[in-house]
């Protein structure tokens, strides 16, 4: 286990102090209890949360032009040994772009009139379902006169069939119109 100052490491690695300050501040150097760089830890640990497209041939982090050096998944440890969990970049990143994939494409779809959101469609559908509950809950005040006068039967049967099929294509009529008003007024 080899330890060095942070301007002795800065000199062995060819960096300037204030890139070791600054490496030192977004927890990216394995330190010792009296503030000392642990070198073969520092060295794994920069390994595991470099971003491997920055990364020269000689092991030194390249900053890209006009890019941010993303922080550590997890801070520093004073205690010079290395955290348990070792960030994988590579597959951060893939999680974070199928994210953004997937928004743009929700966001594609919405614009195009294929998606809508839930709380506007579930809003019309309850519309359309009081419309076809309160029709159907009309017809026993309008039907009980007509056929308390009524003895046979089948005219009993044909009479509620014609009323309850009267009154479901109205329903479907109203509700078709509704439903589009709804979705229409309500987004």
């Amino acid at each position: 286990m080899t330890i060095l100052s942070r301007t002795e490491y800065a000199a062995s690695k060819g960096w300037s102090r204030q890139y070791v300050g600054k490496l030192v501040q977004r927890g990216r150097l394995v330190l010792t209890l009296d503030g000392k760089v642990d070198v073969e830890a520092s060295e794994q640990f920069l390994a595991m949360t470099s971003d491997p497209s920055r990364s020269n041939t000689n092991g030194q982090v390249s900053l890209v032009a006009g890019q941010i050096e993303r922080e550590p998944a997890f801070p520093h440890t004073s205690t010079g040994s290395l955290p348990t969990a070792a960030p994988d970049y590579q597959k951060a990143r893939t999680r974070l772009a199928l994210a953004q994939a997937e928004k743009a494409e929700a966001e594609v779809r919405q614009a195009n009139g294929e998606l809508v959101e839930r709380s506007v469609v579930d809003e019309a559908a309850f519309a359309s379902g009081r419309i076809v509950r309160d029709l159907l809950l009309s017809l026993p005040p309008k039907l009980a006169p007509e056929l308390s006068a009524m003895t046979d039967t089948w005219d009993i049967e044909k009479h509620l069939m014609n009323e309850l099929r009267r009154a479901l294509e109205d329903a479907e009529r109203i509700g078709t119109q509704d439903f589009i008003h709804a979705v229409t007024t309500t987004s």
